[in-house]
């Protein structure tokens, strides 16, 4: 049984939820989210909740069951109040700028790093050394987090590098004398 997958999502007010042609979609104020459904797990939209269930038992469709669950949630908590992941930026010259839809990188190499920001997806940078990643849909915002951070990972001496906030960088002790 799974733990995640017995509780059915909540759909506060202002959302709605509809399922059409195995595509729930789920409209909210900050915007339209959409789902392909599984064949593995029956979906069913009630009064104020998106509750889901497996077709059978077997492993495959519990497996699905509680995966399924948590995308629906995640439709959810996006449509309403989206998804934020800041990453911070140490090291001396090392700065990002953002400019309308293309974040400037400056990492110690040769060039400067230029990204472009997908539709969906606003980057801020408040300061020279933080960028902020939001957008309503949770696998664009971490996944262009992931692809900024890719570009220089912390090191473990001085823990230079692109970090998510809160990361812990394990650090190496260097020479013993």
């Amino acid at each position: 049984m799974s733990r995640i997958g017995k509780k059915p999502v909540t759909v506060p007010n202002g959302v709605t939820a509809n399922i059409d042609n195995g595509v729930l979609s789920v409209k909210g104020p900050k915007g339209t989210l959409t789902l392909s459904l599984s064949d593995q797990v029956t979906y069913s939209v009630e009064d104020g909740s998106i509750a889901v269930q497996p077709v059978g038992q077997s492993k495959q469709a519990r497996s699905h069951w509680g995966m399924q669950r948590t995308l629906v949630s995640n439709l959810v908590e996006g449509v309403t109040n989206g998804f934020t992941k800041i990453l911070d930026i140490k090291g001396v010259g090392y700065r990002a700028n953002s400019q309308g839809k293309t974040l400037k990188l400056q990492l110690g190499y040769s060039h400067d790093v230029d990204i472009a920001v997908p539709e969906g997806i606003e980057i801020k940078t408040p300061d020279n050394t933080t960028v902020e990643i939001s957008g309503i849909d949770k696998q664009k915002v971490g996944q262009i987090a992931a692809e900024i951070r890719r570009w220089r990972k912390p090191e473990p001496y001085k823990g230079k590098g692109i970090a998510y906030r809160g990361e812990y960088i394990f650090r190496k002790e260097g020479k013993k004398k």
